[in-house]
């Protein structure tokens, strides 16, 4: 598959200005705690849209690749900040960086990371309009993490606001905008910023943006299936987290829920609610969301999220760049990790 050639190709030209943005104004010694979290790997997946979607429209990565760069650290910033409230201790295969160096180090480390966030973004064309899409972009990402934290079923007791503002029943409607913030604003923001770059009209942006928002939706669903019937190695994170975390937000969870009949609904809620849920409990639960057919409806979610995204690309420029991004959107449904 072409497409994938060309992320991880462009994920190696991202790389320097990364590198060059965490690491100034750092002590060497501070650098390499610095650029921990970003040599743990990744698809690079955000960035390769940015820049797509500045070719699509003409483009040269030089125009965008500092943005690209800055839309990564964004990424990666969040990814410190989730692993951290969810205490995961295993990414990428790698382990986590507050686990690696502690909580209090990850988190002076995400400060690096916010910061350079905007320096990236001073390193384009358009500084003014890149700093507010990330700016943002980023409050979207923190409120769907928000929205995530209350749609847990139990645990954080100690925290006033979440024991206060906990969602006791979450709709398909609560977990798209909590999806919708948390996961496709990233994407959105990466293929807009490209099309800004490119100076593209305001048509061909809002396209982007469709594709972008619409392709973030169906990879956050695609990852909720992973979550609980991935392969370990593959996904690189640890299978059945979600459950281990009390997830009402994963969408498999919610919607077996929806579909159990009473007596096992119950079930699955005791797990989703014990204070420490072991192995055998996430065996229980995986074993009753099998029972229903929440895998299939996910996908066709999934699937149906894709076609919307492959609609926005019909408005735009018909091109080697538009085929590779439709090829994009295919991989997005069929990924392992």
């Amino acid at each position: 598959m072409e497409a994938l050639d060309l992320i991880k190709k462009y994920s190696k030209i991202v790389e320097k200005p990364m590198r060059e943005i965490l690491g100034s104004f750092l002590e060497r010694k501070f650098q390499k705690l610095a650029f921990y979290q970003i040599s743990t790997g990744g698809k690079r997946l955000r960035p390769a849209l940015s820049i797509l979607s500045c070719q699509l429209l003409g483009g040269k990565i030089k125009d965008v690749l500092y943005p690209a760069a800055g839309i990564e650290i964004l990424h990666n910033y969040t990814l410190i900040v989730d692993d951290i409230i969810d205490h995961s201790f295993l990414r990428r295969n790698q382990p986590t960086l507050w686990f690696k160096f502690g909580t209090s180090i990850a988190e002076c480390l995400g400060m690096i990371y916010a910061a350079s966030i905007f320096q990236a973004a001073q390193r384009s064309k358009f500084p003014s309009k890149i700093n507010e899409i990330f700016a943002s972009t980023l409050k979207k990402i923190i409120q769907g993490e928000i929205l995530d934290i209350l749609f847990e079923r139990a645990g954080r007791e100690n925290e006033p606001y979440i024991s206060e503002n906990r969602y006791f029943e979450i709709s398909e409607k609560d977990y798209l905008k909590m999806v919708s913030q948390k996961t496709a604003a990233l994407f959105e923001a990466a293929c807009e910023v490209g099309g800004i770059c490119a100076n593209g009209k305001e048509k061909e942006i809002q396209a982007l943006k469709n594709y972008g928002f619409n392709l973030g939706i169906a990879f956050q669903i695609r990852d909720d299936i992973l979550d609980i019937f991935g392969e370990e190695k593959k996904f690189g994170k640890k299978i059945g987290k979600d459950i281990e975390e009390r997830k009402g937000g994963n969408f498999l969870i919610l919607l077996a829920l929806g579909e159990l009949p009473f007596s096992k609904r119950k079930k699955l809620e005791t797990i989703l609610k014990k204070k420490k849920i072991k192995n055998e409990d996430l065996k229980k639960a995986v074993k009753l969301i099998e029972e229903t057919s929440a895998l299939k409806k996910a996908t066709f979610w999934s699937k149906k999220f894709i076609k919307k995204a492959k609609r926005s690309l019909e408005l735009l420029p018909q091109n080697k760049w538009n085929e590779i991004l439709k090829e994009i959107a295919d991989f997005i449904i069929q990924r392992e990790k």
